[in-house]
C-alpha cells in the first residue's frame, strides 16, 4: 500500500529521496574547517598584535631579513587572521568563494608566521588546514547568496569598530618601547591617524614604530577594501517572480487554488518559485539571512508536490541555505516531513468563517452586533465590491489612503500578504470600504468620505482571504469589525462561501492555558505569550478572530533540526516586517519598479486592534 496521502501517487514514481534529504545529517567537513579557520585566524591575530607571541627558534632567520619585511609580515599576519575569522562562517556553509579566499590567504599567513619570529606551531597548523581544504575541495560548492549593500554598511561599522579596538591593543602592547607616557586620548588619536595611513602623536623605539604603523595601516586598508568588495562585488540576483513564473502559478491556482487559503499569496513579486519536473506543482520562497523560507503549501496538484519539494531542497543545498516552511497546513506538513525528513511544529491557527453559517443573531455575537449597530447609527455605511469594478480614480484614492494610514515605516507581511492592489492583475480580489459623509459645512478629508478599507484576495473560485486592513486614525473604533461583517454579509451576492481571516499564533496554547485544570507548564507558557502580546499582540489577534465564531485550521512551521529554530524565527520576523535590517534611510535608493509589499497595520490593543500577522 502506498504511503501517499489518500492513495495519491507521486508524479515521479521512480523518484527516491536522496540520502542527504532523509534526515538531519551533520556536515562534518565544513564544520571542522570553519572551526579550524577560527583557531588559525585567532593565532594569526594574536601573533601579529602581542609581542610575546613572536619569539621562537626562527628568530635568527628573521634577523637577517631586510628591515621592512618584519613589519610587513606583522601586518599581513593581522590581516590574514581577521579575514579567516570573517570567512569561517562561509566555510561552515560550504561557500565556494570562502574556500577560494581561504586557500589564497593561508600561504600568506604561513609565510607571515615564519618571517615574523612566530612559533612553528602556528605555521604547521595553517599548513594542515590548507591541505585539508585542498583535499576536500569538492565539499565547498555552495553558490553565493544574493548581494546586499546592507552587508557593506554593516561591515564598515563592525569591522571599523573592531579595527579601532585592535589598534588600541597594538599601540598599548609595547610598554617598554614607548617614548613618554601617552594618555588614552593620545593612543586613540594615534590609532585613528594610523588607520588612515598617517603617523600619530606617540613615538616608539626603532623598528617598533614601523611595525605599529604598518599594522594600523593594514587594518584601515582591510576595512575599506572589504567594504568596497561587499558593495561592488558581482551580483548574484535575489529570487524574483518572473512573468513566466507568475503565468504558470496562475494556471496552477486556477486548477488547484481552492486547496489552500494562502495559495494566492504565492504571487508576491518578492518571492521566487521552483517547479516540479512536470510543472504541475511549485514551491514559492524567499531567502532571508541564509534561510530559504517557503510559505504555505506547495501550489498545484498534491501528487506533484514531492517533485517540487525535491527541487526546493536541491536549491537550498546548492546555496547552503537553511530550508524552512512557515504557515503550511496539516496536509502540507505531512508531505514536507515525509519527503524531507524534517520536523514540524504547530505555529498557530487560521480563522475561517463559513458564510452560510454566519449570523449576527444570538448571545455569542452580541458584542459584535452592538458595535456594528452603533457605528451605523453614527452615519457610517459600507461598500463591498470586486477590485475590477472600482473606478480608476477611486482605486487610486484607496491605494493612497492605505499607504498614508500605515502606522510603521515598513510594510508588514509575507506568508499572508500580497503586496499590491491591482485591478488588472488581481481583479477578482474584493475591497470593503467604510464611508462617513462630511457634516454640513465641514471640509471633507484628503480621501473624501473614505474612513477604512479591507482587501481580500481570491481563494479558489468561492473563497476570499483577508490580506490588508487599514483605517483612518480619526475614525470611530470598530472599523475592522464593521468591514468584516459587511464582507460576510455581501459574500453570497459575490458567490463567496468561505472567508479566511487573521492568523492567530499559538492560539491553542492560549485557549488551553486558560481552562480549568491546565498544568503549570502550560500556564507558564500562556503567561509568557500574554507578556509578549504587549509588543506582538498575540492574544489580541486570537480574541478578535474568535468574535466571529470561526473554525480553526492549524498551521505549522517545518524545520530541519532544533538548532535552526532561532535562525528561522529571525528570518520569519524579517520577512513579516517585524525586524528590519536595511540601509540607513539617507542611503536608500527609491525603487519604483516594484510596488512595496503591503500587509497588516498594527492597531492599539483595544476593540479594533487587529493586524494581519504571522
Amino acid at each position: 500500500m502506498s504511503d501517499r496521502l489518500d492513495g495519491e501517487k507521486s508524479e515521479t514514481v521512480a523518484w527516491r529521496t536522496p540520502r542527504w534529504l532523509r534526515g538531519p545529517r551533520p556536515e562534518a567537513v565544513p564544520r571542522v574547517v570553519g572551526t579550524a579557520g577560527v583557531i588559525v585566524g585567532l593565532l594569526n591575530l594574536a601573533a601579529g598584535v602581542f609581542p610575546r607571541f613572536r619569539h621562537s627558534r626562527v628568530h635568527a632567520v628573521a634577523e637577517v631579513l631586510p628591515g621592512a619585511v618584519s613589519p610587513l609580515a606583522a601586518a599581513a599576519s593581522i590581516v590574514v587572521g581577521i579575514l579567516l575569522l570573517l570567512l569561517a562562517h562561509g566555510l561552515k556553509r560550504r561557500k565556494r568563494r570562502a574556500w577560494v579566499a581561504a586557500v589564497a590567504l593561508l600561504p600568506v599567513g604561513i609565510a607571515a608566521q615564519l618571517v615574523y619570529r612566530h612559533s612553528v606551531f602556528g605555521a604547521v597548523l595553517s599548513l594542515a588546514l590548507l591541505v585539508f581544504l585542498v583535499r576536500h575541495r569538492r565539499e565547498f560548492a555552495a553558490l553565493p547568496d544574493p548581494r546586499s549593500r546592507w552587508k557593506a554598511v554593516a561591515n564598515f561599522v563592525v569591522l571599523g569598530g573592531a579595527s579601532f579596538g585592535i589598534g588600541l591593543v597594538i599601540v598599548s602592547a609595547h610598554p617598554g618601547k614607548t617614548i613618554g607616557s601617552p594618555t588614552l586620548w593620545e593612543r586613540a588619536q594615534h590609532v585613528l591617524w594610523g588607520l588612515f595611513g598617517f603617523e600619530g602623536p606617540i613615538g616608539y623605539a626603532p623598528h617598533v614604530d614601523d611595525t605599529i604603523g604598518y599594522s594600523l595601516g593594514a587594518l584601515g586598508l582591510l576595512t575599506v577594501a572589504t567594504t568596497a568588495y561587499l558593495a561592488f562585488r558581482p551580483e548574484h540576483p535575489a529570487a524574483r517572480l518572473t512573468d513566466d513564473d507568475e503565468r504558470q502559478l496562475r494556471e496552477l491556482l486556477e486548477r488547484h487554488g481552492a486547496r489552500d487559503s494562502l495559495g494566492y499569496f504565492a504571487l508576491r513579486r518578492d518571492k521566487g518559485a521552483v517547479f516540479s519536473p512536470t510543472g504541475k506543482a511549485a514551491v514559492c520562497y524567499r531567502v532571508i539571512s541564509g534561510v530559504m523560507l517557503a510559505s504555505g503549501d506547495p501550489i498545484g496538484d498534491v501528487e506533484a508536490w514531492p517533485g517540487a519539494i525535491e527541487r526546493f531542497m536541491e536549491e537550498a543545498r546548492a546555496h547552503s541555505w537553511t530550508p524552512a516552511v512557515t504557515g503550511c497546513s496539516e496536509t502540507g506538513g505531512q508531505v514536507w516531513t515525509r519527503e524531507t525528513g524534517m520536523d514540524a511544529l504547530e505555529l498557530g491557527d487560521e480563522a475561517i468563517v463559513d458564510v452560510a453559517g454566519f449570523t449576527l443573531t444570538g448571545r455569542a455575537m452580541r458584542n459584535v452586533r452592538q458595535m456594528v449597530k452603533r457605528i451605523e447609527r453614527n452615519g457610517y455605511h459600507t461598500r463591498v465590491r470586486r477590485v475590477r469594478d472600482l473606478e480608476p480614480a477611486e482605486l487610486a484614492r484607496i491605494q493612497q489612503a492605505a499607504d498614508a494610514w500605515r502606522d510603521t515605516d515598513t510594510e508588514r507581511g509575507f506568508s499572508m500578504a500580497l503586496g499590491r492592489i491591482d485591478a488588472v492583475a488581481d481583479g477578482d480580489a474584493v475591497i470593503a470600504t467604510a464611508h462617513l459623509p462630511a457634516a454640513e459645512g465641514e471640509e471633507p478629508g484628503p480621501y473624501g468620505d473614505l474612513k477604512a478599507m479591507q482587501h481580500f484576495v481570491p481563494w479558489g473560485g468561492d473563497g476570499i482571504s483577508l490580506e490588508l486592513m487599514r483605517r483612518d486614525r480619526g475614525a470611530d473604533p470598530g472599523m475592522n469589525e464593521l468591514l468584516i461583517v459587511a464582507a460576510l454579509q455581501a459574500a453570497p451576492d459575490l458567490k463567496i462561501k468561505q472567508v479566511s481571516l487573521n492568523f492567530a499564533v499559538f492560539r491553542s496554547s492560549l485557549e488551553r492555558g486558560e481552562k480549568l485544570g491546565a498544568g503549570p507548564v502550560l500556564r507558564v507558557w500562556r503567561g509568557m505569550l500574554i507578556f509578549l502580546s504587549r509588543w506582538y499582540q498575540i492574544e489580541s489577534l486570537y480574541k478578535f478572530n474568535d468574535k466571529f465564531r470561526p473554525r480553526w485550521e492549524p498551521r505549522f512551521v517545518v524545520f530541519r533540526n532544533s538548532r535552526d529554530i532561532p535562525r528561522i524565527g529571525l528570518a520569519a520576523l524579517q520577512a513579516e516586517g517585524y525586524l528590519e535590517l536595511s540601509l540607513p534611510r539617507v542611503l536608500r535608493r527609491r525603487r519604483n519598479a516594484e510596488p512595496r509589499p503591503c500587509a497588516h497595520l498594527p492597531e492599539p490593543v483595544d476593540a479594533s486592534a487587529v493586524e494581519r500577522a504571522a
